[in-house]
């Protein structure tokens, strides 16, 4: 008898420091979709003062082999540095901000201001018929308010994608 193992699937936050020149971003994301890989949330913007580097964060999800296959494909493209898998590596912190537009009268408008308040979520644009809120925060909180904003006239969202970085004195 075969014994069937069962492989658990599991949301990565993968960071990779690149050389900051035309083409790395395509090559890295010409990797995930030539091998059926998703990408869940991509950043990617310079990190050094002269601009020779950028940071590419990517969420993604799979089983530990093929997380563990992503980190080693992306290893071996040119011209990257390193590639740290946050989520596994020890604590990180992950944020991610969005822009939320709700537009909408009366008591669903007195109702949208007050879960942005207990959101922390800032208005940073008002009209009388429109609000638009800035949110950050973790992935699974800036989700949840936009489940609430739904019903009270939520019309569009524009979200940066994930930023993380390792906690305390590990760096990439």
């Amino acid at each position: 008898m075969n014994a069937i193992v069962e492989q658990h699937l599991r949301s990565a936050t993968i960071s990779v420091l690149v050389e900051n020149e035309s083409g790395v971003l395509a090559r890295v994301i010409g990797l995930f979709s030539g091998r059926g890989y998703n990408i869940d949330s991509l950043t990617v913007a310079p990190v050094e003062d002269d601009r020779r580097k950028s940071r590419i964060t990517i969420v993604t999800s799979g089983t530990d082999l093929v997380i563990e296959q992503i980190k080693a494909q992306l290893d071996r493209l040119v011209p990257v540095y390193r590639v740290s898998d946050l989520s596994r590596e020890g604590p990180h912190l992950a944020r991610e901000l969005a822009l939320i537009k709700v537009i909408g009268a009366g008591d669903k408008r007195l109702e949208a201001l007050r879960l942005a308040d207990a959101f922390r979520a800032r208005v940073i644009d008002a009209t009388t018929e429109s609000f638009v809120f800035e949110l950050t925060g973790a992935t699974d909180k800036l989700d949840a308010f936009l489940d609430l904003m739904r019903p009270l006239g939520l019309a569009e969202v524009s979200r940066t994608g994930v930023a993380a970085i390792a906690r305390g004195t590990r760096t990439i």
